[in-house]
């Protein structure tokens, strides 16, 4: 048990090949083999190392020789073919295209339409939401469905962290709790997360929750408390909803807008005041150069837009409700929340659209949009 493998190889060798040790070379040429399991073994362990049984059977093998290396000629070769499959530079591409025509796009129409996008969907979440509420609110069971939402939501909360992030932040010795608050503050950016962590690292409050952040237990109380008001107090079917409209609204302040703070410093020392910056950077999804056109610009859509919703009566909407998919969807708790989530965050409408809950509900109101949107 206690041979080395290396030793085992040359026995091997021996009994194989007799003369073949008169070359010293031969037993780093060869390997041994575990036929079972396929494995090459270290020469430099021993047999019970590679646990190595009775009856076990070892395959000898030759090693494959190195390929020789390449010739001069070769190289010259393929260094020539490599500069010709390089990359034209700036001077190459003028020359190739000046007798082309030009065709100037504008760009201020591009990003405009983007603009238009946004602002369209943000209101059918809007009216979409309304819908979900009211359909909750009818249900026999809506009690029990805003119970599974609020548990979703506070449980959302709790993974709305990227652990690569956070474990990048803790190996750099800082405390967990705290990691996690920057990363949400800096929407899940380790720079500015580390930064914030460094410049705040003797703020007194720099562990106090964040705005809209609740704990699992006082929003769990907050919800007993309001759930036997939305049963006993409510007297009608009108009743129930306006009281679950209430609790919805507690949902949406803890998914309240947070401007990214770097933004918000960046374009207040432009000499913009902080409520219009706030502004601007809410209607821009936190996106600092288009915050800042649109504070120098007519400042359109309005902060007040933002909570308006599509025509009712519209094609668009119509053809939304009537899409199976979505009224399934509209019937999930979790769908309700989603769509919150989007229109305060923007930026995690990417991990919606991969939930398999969410995900279908939104491919078909991108799909339904794109369609009438192309007629």
């Amino acid at each position: 048990e206690d041979t080395a493998i290396e030793r085992l190889k040359e026995r091997c060798l021996k009994h194989c090949m007799p003369g073949s040790l008169e070359d010293p070379k031969c037993v780093t040429h060869h390997k041994l083999i575990h036929a079972g399991s396929e494995k090459v073994l270290n020469d430099t362990k021993t047999v019970s190392e590679e646990n190595i049984q009775d009856q076990d059977v070892l395959v000898l093998v030759k090693k494959r020789a190195p390929p020789s290396p390449p010739k001069m000629a070769e190289v010259s070769a393929e260094e020539k073919r490599k500069q010709e499959q390089k990359a034209p530079d700036k001077e190459a591409i003028l020359k190739a295209t000046t007798n082309l025509p030009s065709h100037s796009v504008d760009r201020s129409v591009a990003h405009h339409n983007m603009r238009d996008f946004q602002t369209e969907l943000r209101k059918i979440l809007v009216s979409l939401i309304e819908v979900a509420q009211k359909l909750l609110a009818l249900n026999p069971d809506a009690v029990e469905l805003f119970k599974k939402a609020n548990a979703m939501l506070d449980e959302d909360d709790d993974d709305r962290v990227d652990e690569i992030a956070l474990r990048q932040l803790t190996e750099m010795g800082f405390p967990e709790s705290r990691a996690i608050k920057a990363l949400r503050l800096s929407h899940m950016s380790v720079t500015q997360a580390m930064e914030w962590l460094i410049e705040h690292a003797d703020d007194p409050t720099v562990d106090a929750p964040m705005p809209g952040h609740v704990p699992v237990e006082s929003a769990a109380e907050e919800a007993g408390c309001a759930f036997p008001q939305a049963v006993n107090g409510a007297s009608s079917a009108e009743e129930l909803k306006d009281e679950l409209t209430e609790i919805f609204k507690k949902i949406r302040r803890k998914r309240e807008f947070r401007p990214d703070p770097r933004a918000v410093a960046a374009l207040m020392e432009m000499g913009f005041d902080e409520k219009e910056v706030v502004d601007a950077l809410r209607v821009n999804n936190n996106q600092q150069n288009a915050a800042c056109e649109w504070l120098l610009g007519d400042r359109k859509p309005t902060p007040e837009d933002l909570d308006k919703g599509i025509d009712p009566a519209s094609p668009l909407f119509q053809a939304i409700l009537e899409n199976p998919v979505v009224q399934l969807g509209l019937t999930n708790p979790k769908t309700l929340l989603a769509f919150e989530d989007m229109l305060e965050n923007p930026l995690n409408s990417t991990q919606w659209m991969n939930d398999p809950e969410t995900g279908p509900v939104m491919l078909q109101i991108s799909r339904i949009f794109q369609t009438l949107n192309r007629t």
